[in-house]
C-alpha cells in the first residue's frame, strides 16, 4: 500500500507496542495529525512509570488481543527484537503506519503496513519499503531500491539508486550504501560507515570504508 502524511489502517485508535523513545517519537507525530494513542504494552510494564509520553502503560504485549478495534503499532527499534516481538502478535492483527507530514514520496512508492516514517525521510521514485520499516528522521531512499520488511534504517542513512536491504536489517546512523549493493537479512552497518561491497546475510559491517567485524569470542568455556 502507499501511505500519505499521517496514519492509516482501520482508523481506530493506536496502540503502540513498546514503550521505547522510537514510541515517544510516534507519540508527538500521532499528537500532531490528531490521531488518539490508547496506550502502550511493553513486558517491562511493571518496572516502568504508569504513563510514557502522556498515555497509559496498559500491561504486557500479551494483552494486545484485549484491544481488538486498536491499530497496532510495533515501536521497538532494533529490526530482530521487532520481529521477535511480531512473531508473538495474533496473525490477524490489524497494524498502523504512521508517516511524518514531512515526508516526501512524490512518486507514490508503495510502503508496507505498520511502517515508520519519521520526519524528512525522502523516497524518490520506483523503490519499494515493506511493512514494520523504521526509517528515522533524515533518512533518503533513492530510485529503485528495495527495503524489505522489518529493516531499521537510522537517521541519516542514504541508500543509492537500486540497494536491496533484506529482511530486519539494521542501518545504523548516517551510514551511506553505494548504488545496486546488497545488504542481506538480518544484517547490521555500524553508523558512519560507507559500504562499497554486497554484505551477507547475519553479519556485522562498519568502517570505512566498511568491512566485516570479527565475531566475539564465546565467553566462558574450557581451559
Amino acid at each position: 500500500m502507499t501511505v500519505a502524511g499521517g496514519t492509516t489502517a482501520g482508523g481506530g485508535p493506536l496502540l503502540l507496542v513498546g514503550a521505547s523513545g522510537l514510541a515517544r517519537e510516534v507519540l508527538a507525530l500521532a499528537a500532531e495529525t490528531g490521531r488518539p494513542v490508547l496506550g502502550v504494552l511493553d513486558d517491562r510494564h511493571a518496572d516502568l512509570p504508569p504513563t510514557v509520553g502522556g498515555v497509559p502503560v496498559l500491561g504486557p504485549v500479551a494483552q494486545a488481543s484485549a484491544y481488538p478495534s486498536a491499530d497496532l503499532l510495533l515501536c521497538i527499534g532494533p529490526s530482530a527484537s521487532r520481529a521477535a516481538v511480531l512473531a508473538r502478535l495474533d496473525p490477524g492483527s490489524r497494524f498502523a503506519g504512521v508517516v511524518d507530514p514531512s515526508v516526501r514520496n512524490p512518486a507514490g512508492c508503495p510502503v508496507g503496513s505498520g511502517s515508520i516514517l519519521l520526519a524528512g525521510v525522502t523516497i524518490t521514485a520506483d523503490a519499494r519499503v515493506g511493512a514494520h520499516v523504521v526509517a528515522m528522521p533524515g533518512v533518503t531512499v533513492t530510485h529503485d531500491c528495495w527495503v524489505d520488511d522489518l529493516v531499521t534504517l537510522a537517521a541519516g542513512v542514504s541508500l543509492g539508486g537500486g540497494v536491496r536491504i533484506g529482511r530486519a536489517a539494521y542501518i545504523g546512523m548516517n551510514a551511506a550504501v553505494h548504488p545496486a549493493v546488497r545488504i542481506g537479512a538480518g544484517a547490521i552497518v555500524g553508523m558512519g560507515s560507507v559500504v562499497l561491497r554486497d554484505v551477507p546475510d547475519g553479519e556485522t559491517w562498519a568502517g570505512v570504508p566498511a568491512r566485516a567485524l570479527a565475531p566475539r569470542p564465546a565467553v566462558g568455556g574450557t581451559r
